[in-house]
């Protein structure tokens, strides 16, 4: 089984660290540098209205919602400029969350798993967020690293997975994705003939009836399956 897998794909967030945490305190970090750089903009736009104006200028721009670092930009310079500051803060205020956005803590099993796998494998990350995986610590870890900004599509469209063809010269029965979402992870992979493995670190729920070539709750069995 597997005797054919020549590179590994792996989705990010929620797969390799817990996304949420991150998130938050990234928005948190932001919303306190506006309180002391543009006051005004905090005191009158909460996090949560900040992150409703995002999905509503997603919703209206459709063809870049992929892009999460161009609408977090676009939103805090409307923010900005509507409470009469210039809209050229928001480059700071963008590197502020970004910065905040990489503190990511993998999960115990991922670091010593994708150094062991990436002796025998070529080993991409594929992400629709927008952590920036050489200021992460798995920065040496891949091979290669994409986004949705990078291919102009997210998961589950096949953007990401096409583009690691064209990189590598391989076939998709090469390779393997690894993922926790069903939608967005596991069944592109799987239409597109790749082999998969379903990350759910947390109970599947009403999920049972779904399925991947393998299904784990880390990567620990990955060195067994994987030899």
């Amino acid at each position: 089984m597997f005797e054919n897998l020549r590179l590994l794909t792996f989705d990010l967030d929620d797969t390799l660290w817990a996304t949420a945490p991150v998130i938050m305190a990234a928005e948190r970090q932001l919303h306190r540098w506006l309180m002391l750089h543009a006051p005004e903009t905090a005191i009158n736009r909460s996090i949560e209205a900040m992150r409703e104006q995002r999905l509503v200028w997603m919703a209206n721009n459709p063809s870049h919602a992929h892009d999460l670092t161009l609408v977090r930009l676009k939103t805090l310079e409307a923010l900005l400029d509507e409470f009469g500051y210039s809209p050229s803060l928001a480059q700071q205020g963008l590197q502020v969350f970004r910065q905040a956005r990489n503190q990511v803590a993998p999960w115990p099993d991922v670091l010593p798993v994708l150094q062991h796998l990436r002796r025998r494998y070529t080993l991409v990350s594929l992400t629709n967020g927008n952590a920036q995986v050489e200021h992460t610590p798995l920065k040496d870890c891949f091979h290669l690293s994409l986004s949705a900004e990078d291919v102009g599509a997210s998961k589950p469209h096949p953007a990401m997975f096409h583009e690691v063809a064209r990189w590598s010269g391989l076939t998709f029965p090469e390779m393997m994705h690894l993922g926790d979402d069903w939608e967005r992870d596991i069944l592109p992979a799987t239409r597109l003939g790749m082999d998969t493995a379903w990350v759910h670190r947390k109970p599947l729920g009403g999920q049972y009836g779904k399925r991947a070539d393998l299904c784990l709750f880390n990567l620990y069995p990955l060195l067994v399956y994987l030899r």
